[in-house]
């Protein structure tokens, strides 16, 4: 490569740490008409431990970089590796089986089974995580525990405020101990005191190791992570470090 080819590189967000996620290269091309161009040429790096924070405007490429990374989409072009795995000569069988031990998502929407108690909602999240039935139960609890809705296991999402359903949520992809938890504009429904304290819950998570990425809009939720990666046009614009 040489000197002008490097100034003009897209940014390559990288981490001094252990890489858990190396993306090289990547594009995703979605046939149309009209076709798009949601990911254009974007390399990435993730160390485990890490805390990331996505934005940029809608039709920016945010969330389909989510879907790569979780292994819900593949790439048109470039190479995604996974904790030393290229995820490029997976089948969908292995692929699914890597998506539910590796990852937790949290979304904007819930998801929560209205018929089910809290406790049920998030032992449902393990359903795919190839954890034995015998140890499930303790692992619900101790979930449950993190997010502070101990008191509430046995309630009805009905019954829950936006915040507690949003707990329930992340208890349920932290419960079978992913090692990446992904979210995805995780306080687009809640106000800012609520949105808070959802923050709040992933500090402590990050405190304990684990590895997050979080799609937003919201500039007081990106400045919670310790690198801010700003997307534009399905392109890394910019990486800012805390």
């Amino acid at each position: 490569m040489t000197a002008t080819d490097m100034a003009q590189a897209p940014p390559r967000a990288t981490s001094p740490n252990r890489p858990l996620i190396e993306l090289t290269d990547v594009s995703k091309l979605f046939a149309g008409p009209p076709q798009v161009l949601a990911l254009n040429d974007v390399s990435l790096s993730i160390a485990a431990g890490d805390y990331v924070s996505v934005m940029g405007p809608s039709g920016s490429g945010k969330s389909t970089l989510l879907n790569v990374l979780g292994l819900m989409d593949r790439p048109t072009v470039g190479q995604y590796t996974l904790d030393g795995i290229a995820t490029g000569a997976l089948n969908e069988r292995d692929r699914s089986r890597l998506r539910g031990t590796a990852f937790g998502f949290v979304f904007q929407a819930f998801h929560l089974l209205a018929r089910r108690t809290v406790w049920e909602n998030v032992a449902l999240g393990m359903a795919y995580s190839g954890l034995p039935r015998a140890g499930r139960a303790e692992r619900v609890d101790e979930a449950l525990a993190k997010v502070d809705l101990t008191h509430r296991a046995w309630a009805k999402p009905s019954t829950l405020s936006g915040g507690e359903r949003q707990r329930v949520a992340i208890a349920r992809a932290i419960a079978a101990g992913p090692t990446l938890l992904l979210a995805d504009e995780p306080t687009g429904n809640l106000d800012e005191a609520t949105s808070s304290g959802i923050l709040e819950v992933f500090d402590a998570l990050h405190r304990e190791g684990l590895t997050l990425l979080v799609v937003t809009h919201d500039p007081k939720v990106a400045a919670r992570a310790a690198r801010r990666i700003t997307m534009r046009d399905g392109r890394i614009e910019g990486v800012t470090a805390a």
